[in-house]
């Protein structure tokens, strides 16, 4: 039996991270991802979690930090201007391998910009954020159904490779309301993070792992074991060392454990299509455009492919070079000035002509996409 109830994309995230198992939430209230914060503020302490209102973006990711080095699973939101002020603690999670989740609400930038228009501009933002270029991953649905998945999905995935990760929407999925059908929903498998477990002999080491790609096994601060831990250059032991070997293979593992596991946390929606000569690649609000688009082409015969980047980063290089296939024309459509994300992909597709459908400020309609695909140009 169907059960439906109407929920925007900020709503279905708070659900999803209590379904997820988070309990524990610092916020600094920020449109469009407001919504975030009253849910988690006004939920989490009905269940006996924890829910704060922090003075500033920055200390509340701290609180985050803080809570998941205790073994809790730990969530913030945010829009850009916040993001831009977490920036060194997301560094800082990288380093000390601490899991949680952003989600960050896209509006129109730069700087505080326009807070109540949408935009998809700081894709590149979340996915270079990382000084050195360690991958982070990057998350981002297209409707409210799909922030509930997605915010499960990342949850597990921080747990799993205790990594920061982001999920990122945009202001027309956060705060569009429609009918959801719950009875639809994933059953949420959650994932918790390894915890050590002592063997005779053995002595605990805060980042230990044998192969470049493990993750290490997590001991709480406050715990029965000495954890030690510092943004600094750090062996695995975690104390400070400059340019040691050992120091130097933590740091190769920081990307390895994420690169390693690109293709198992890699999830996207792809419509093939028959015998495609054009893929549309989009994500967030502008994927349900292109939908739009996808359906309205075919009714006019044109043979075209879709694919709904629900992960960024690690960009899913194998799977949309695949869903390609044979066609001839890429195009990818994203509401900032210059294609953000097609500067990333545009060197998969060599030999192909790649065009961006792009708007700022304002959503992006079907009959530009289609103009795009029909033009023989």
């Amino acid at each position: 039996m169907s059960l439906f109830k109407i929920r925007n994309g900020n709503q279905m995230i708070g659900e999803g991270a209590v379904a997820a198992g988070c309990r524990f939430f610092a916020g600094y209230p920020i449109t469009p991802a407001s919504g975030i914060y009253k849910f988690m503020i006004n939920e989490l302490p009905k269940r006996g979690d924890v829910a704060v209102s922090s003075p500033d973006e920055m200390s509340a990711l701290a609180f985050c930090v803080g809570a998941s080095q205790r073994g809790y699973k730990a969530m913030t939101a945010t829009s850009g201007p916040g993001f831009s002020l977490m920036v060194e603690t997301v560094q800082y999670a990288v380093m000390t391998e601490t899991p949680l989740v952003i989600a960050l609400v896209q509006r129109l930038g730069p700087s505080t910009g326009g807070a109540t228009q949408g935009g998809q501009g700081d894709v590149l933002f979340v996915g270079n954020s990382i000084a050195g270029g360690y991958t982070i991953p990057v998350f981002s649905p297209s409707t409210p159904a799909e922030a509930y998945e997605l915010t499960i999905h990342s949850f597990n995935v921080a747990e799993k490779l205790r990594t920061p990760v982001i999920l990122l929407t945009d202001k027309e999925v956060a705060m569009t309301s429609e009918n959801i059908d719950y009875s639809s929903l994933p059953t949420p498998e959650n994932v918790e993070r390894e915890l050590f477990a002592r063997s005779d002999g053995e002595t605990f080491r805060t980042y230990s792992f044998v192969q470049r790609d493990d993750v290490p096994a997590f001991a709480p601060i406050g715990g029965e074991e000495k954890v030690t831990v510092t943004g600094s250059a750090h062996d695995m032991t975690g104390r400070l060392q400059k340019n040691s070997p050992e120091t130097l293979e933590v740091l190769r593992h920081l990307q390895e454990k994420v690169a390693a596991r690109a293709h198992d946390i890699t999830t996207l929606e792809i419509d093939p299509g028959e015998k495609p000569e054009t893929m549309i690649l989009s994500y967030g609000i502008s994927a349900r455009t292109s939908r739009q688009a996808v359906a309205e082409l075919r009714k006019k015969g044109e043979r075209v492919a879709f694919c709904n980047l629900k992960t960024l980063f690690p960009i899913p290089e194998e799977e949309v070079t695949a869903a390609a296939g044979k066609a001839g024309k890429i195009v990818v459509v994203e509401e900032n000035m210059t294609g953000l994300y097609r500067s990333q992909i545009a060197r998969l597709f060599p030999g192909k002509k790649i065009l961006g459908v792009n708007g700022v400020g304002r959503m992006i309609t079907p009959s530009e996409i289609e103009e795009a695909v029909l033009s023989r140009n």
